[in-house]
């Protein structure tokens, strides 16, 4: 299992392992592809063909840091952590995105995911690196079928299966429509709107707290919120949200594998929390992934904006089951998730009238 939601964890600076954290020797912020790190070669999935990139202090972090791998021998990497949950279990979605970069190194170059499915059977530990364990499944004329374990301990802490396939073109096309929304340049960030909630006289001071504490973390993710839940005040609402969302940094254009891997870590940002919006009367004591789809439908950048569309259709059981899609500004549907969560609750206690 892997533990979800915004403001819920403490992210390591680039350049220096979080405190007590081990790293097998590679410090988070490792140069990018290519170079070697500790006698054994960081990997990420860049095509050789890809154009040149800007100065490696413009990299997007999760090229640098988060994606890039450590190669520890044919279809065996290591990977280690950028950003630790508050609940000390691994976010669910570096491990989805850390695997599809294991399983895009073993596939041709003429290949791309268009799917992928994984379980998270096992809360991951932060102070242990990662090893990813991939196995080729199948290598067929149009499809390659790729197997990883992502393992802590010598137990898997995730099972995923990725599918890529060569470009086919079909007169068979359909989508649905993207909503209306206001442009990126027209919604606050997820910082600015922080900022706007501190500047709130009659804000209580725990939330002043905790939110100062979440505007000093440094995500890898720029977030735009369209319509944000009123968190502070507990008002249920419908079980969809919306919002701009884009890797911090440049990554460029030429590589769609790189790309499909950053959406893969993205993707799994405060997706659960939209099965909770209907029932913010109750605080949440445990949450946590228990498993993790993607549909990759056209080539797109996850260092442009996107709108993340994301919806509840069902919760019950302890559980919740979310789908989303991400959007392209252009109205064109790049990606297509589902995820279902275990949660635990408890009432919200009443505010004392004394």
């Amino acid at each position: 299992m892997a533990a979800v939601g915004p403001g819920e964890g403490q992210r390591q600076r680039s350049g220096s392992p979080a405190s007590g954290s081990r790293t097998g020797g590679q410090r988070s912020g490792s140069p990018a592809s290519g170079s070697r790190t500790g006698g054994q070669r960081s990997c990420s999935p860049v095509s050789r063909r890809s154009s040149p990139s800007p100065s490696a202090d413009l990299r997007s972090v999760l090229v640098t840091s988060v994606l890039n791998l450590e190669k520890l021998e044919v279809d065996l990497y290591r990977g280690t952590h950028h950003w630790i949950p508050r609940s000390r279990m691994l976010f669910g979605g570096q491990i989805v995105g850390q695997s599809l970069v294991a399983a895009a190194m073993s596939v041709s170059e003429n290949v791309f995911v268009h799917s992928l499915h994984c379980y998270f059977v096992r809360a991951g530990d932060p102070n242990v690196p990662v090893v990813y364990r991939v196995d080729r499944t199948r290598d067929g004329k149009s499809f390659s079928v790729r197997s990883v374990k992502a393992i802590q301990h010598g137990y898997p802490i995730l099972i995923c299966q990725a599918s890529f396939q060569k470009k086919m073109e079909s007169p068979i096309q359909h989508q649905f429509t993207m909503p209306v929304v206001p442009a990126p340049e027209n919604v606050l960030t997820q910082e600015e709107l922080i900022e706007k909630y501190l500047r709130d006289p009659d804000l209580a001071e725990n939330y002043k707290m905790g939110l100062t504490k979440l505007l000093a973390e440094e995500v890898p993710i720029e977030i735009k919120p369209i319509n944000p839940p009123d968190y502070f005040k507990r008002v249920a609402k419908e079980p969809v949200q919306r919002f701009w969302v884009r890797a911090r940094g440049y990554i460029g254009d030429g590589n769609m594998k790189l790309h499909c891997c950053v959406a893969a870590y993205i993707s799994d940002y405060s997706f659960l929390r939209t099965a909770l919006l209907p029932h913010l009367q109750y605080r949440v004591k445990f949450m946590a992934s228990l498993d993790h789809s993607m549909w990759f439908h056209v080539p797109f950048r996850s260092d442009e904006w996107m709108l993340y569309e994301c919806e509840s259709p069902w919760s019950g059981g302890c559980r919740g089951l979310v789908q989303g899609r991400l959007w392209k500004q252009n109205g064109v549907l790049a990606v297509s998730c589902a995820q279902e969560g275990v949660f635990y609750v408890k009432p919200t206690p009443s505010e004392s009238k004394l």
